[in-house]
């Protein structure tokens, strides 16, 4: 047996330590999504038993995106995009290679978000916007647990920084050889998305009449986008658009919080009402009352 940073070693068998703090970020986000149903009178078992569906469907949209767009020190040892389609095959560091790392959170969500839909209809659930808001709200809290895998793998840093917080790095990237301490932005990710989890908890257990089904999905789009663009302005070790040579997490995320700023704005602003206060739909006359 040998225990190490990133895992324990029994024989034949790894057990990595990411891969159980993402477990259990699914755990809590499932818990808390399961709580926040049966505060509004639904089956909350709707929750657990959509959770396979979700997870595969996370897995392979994660490790589709990290294909896409590999990370720069991937693409510099040469497996870039084009290499991993052409060595599917290869599980050192092929496609299908999950367990050596890469996994992107934008697939991720994505993934997970076709598994959903597709649970819905297959149950034929109704409403399933108002059901994806209460799973997006759960969603900050698995993502902050889940980046504490960053730390122990030693992944998602910033730039060097004589901050106190700042970490420790065992191997500096290649363009700070004389560096030794860097951001934690795996820690200020974690630390805004339990805030933004709270607040979005909040908003729906306060105020959720104020809102229509899928505006807390919008919500989310904009509370973590923001924050993500930014942060990517420090990052090391960034991916980027084949071709484009654009940052591929800043594009995602300023492509996401504009459109959903976009669909705020309709929904609450330009869309017309569909019913009158009184119930009636838009444009049938009131009823006169006989004398």
């Amino acid at each position: 047996m040998e225990l190490s940073r990133t895992g324990l070693e029994i024989g034949p068998f790894n057990l990595h330590f990411y891969g159980v703090l993402i477990v259990l970020g699914i755990i809590v986000a499932a818990s808390i999504a399961a709580w926040l149903a049966k505060k509004d009178d639904r089956d909350s078992n709707h929750i657990w038993d959509s959770l396979l569906w979700m997870v595969i469907g996370g897995i392979i949209g994660a490790r589709l995106w990290f294909v896409i767009f590999p990370a720069k020190d991937v693409v510099d040892a040469g497996y870039d995009t084009g290499w991993m389609l052409t060595h599917p095959f290869d599980f050192d560091n092929g496609p299908l290679a999950i367990w050596n790392g890469g996994l992107g959170i934008f697939g991720a969500l994505i993934g997970a978000g076709i598994g959903w839909i597709l649970y819905t209809r297959r149950h034929n659930l109704k409403n399933w916007l108002e059901w994806g808001d209460i799973l997006i709200i759960a969603t900050p809290f698995a993502q902050a647990i889940g980046r504490w895998g960053n730390f122990l793998n030693q992944e998602l840093y910033g730039k060097p920084t004589d901050l106190p917080w700042g970490i420790r790095i065992d191997r500096p990237p290649p363009e700070y050889p004389d560096a030794t301490h860097f951001h934690p932005l795996f820690d200020y990710e974690s630390l805004w998305n339990v805030l933004l989890g709270s607040f979005l908890i909040w908003l729906w257990l306060n105020h959720r009449k104020r809102f229509k089904p899928g505006d807390f999905v919008l919500f989310y789009m904009i509370g973590y986008g923001v924050v993500r663009f930014l942060l990517e302005f420090i990052r090391v070790e960034t991916a980027h658009v084949p071709g484009l040579g654009v940052n591929s997490s800043q594009l995602t995320t300023g492509v996401a919080v504009l459109i959903a700023i976009a669909l705020l704005i309709y929904r609450h602003r330009l869309q017309k009402p569909r019913f009158h206060p009184d119930g009636r739909p838009v444009g049938k006359p009131k009823k006169q009352k006989s004398r």
